[in-house]
């Protein structure tokens, strides 16, 4: 007889309505946030998991390392700085055009990086370069997804 008591309390638990948390207006989704995290994890943890197996020397490893995280603070830089302009909020000159800048000596130096190294294969080449577009790309979304969720919930 218990058993069907605890069967029959477990259903009507299961009808409660569960409570949903309202999005704020301009908030990306949470499946939205989550891709772009896991599109940012995947990047960085690919390039550097290939970094730390690659056989090359440690200071061609160093200059993987720097070039990635040079690319990961231009790209969000500049991402801050174009959507600054386009806000209405003051950005110089100089800073809109040093971001410009960093972004494409960083992608350069990747590029003349791979191009030039000797040591790697056509394959791993192609492994490296997909994985640090992948990383720029997503540490973009994820700096706009935290600039978006902050507008939105300043705005109430």
């Amino acid at each position: 007889m218990s058993n069907e008591n605890e069967v029959l309390f477990n259903t009507e638990k299961d009808k409660e309505p569960k409570m949903k948390v309202e999005r704020k207006e301009g908030e990306p989704t949470s499946a939205f946030k989550g891709a772009s995290w896991a599109a940012f994890i995947i990047g960085v943890g690919a390039y550097l998991i290939g970094l730390f197996n690659a056989m090359m020397e440690l200071n061609e490893k160093g200059y993987y390392f720097a070039v990635l995280v040079f690319g990961l603070y231009a790209a969000v830089s500049l991402q801050k700085a174009v959507r600054d302009k386009e806000e209405g909020i003051p950005v110089t000159g100089i800073y809109y055009g040093i971001s410009w800048f960093a972004l494409i000596v960083s992608i350069s130096l990747m590029a003349i990086g791979l191009y030039n190294a000797g040591s790697i294969v056509l394959s791993e080449k192609g492994f490296y370069g997909m994985a640090y577009v992948l990383s720029l790309f997503a540490a973009i979304t994820v700096q706009k997804n935290i600039r978006d969720t902050k507008n939105a919930r300043e705005r109430e």
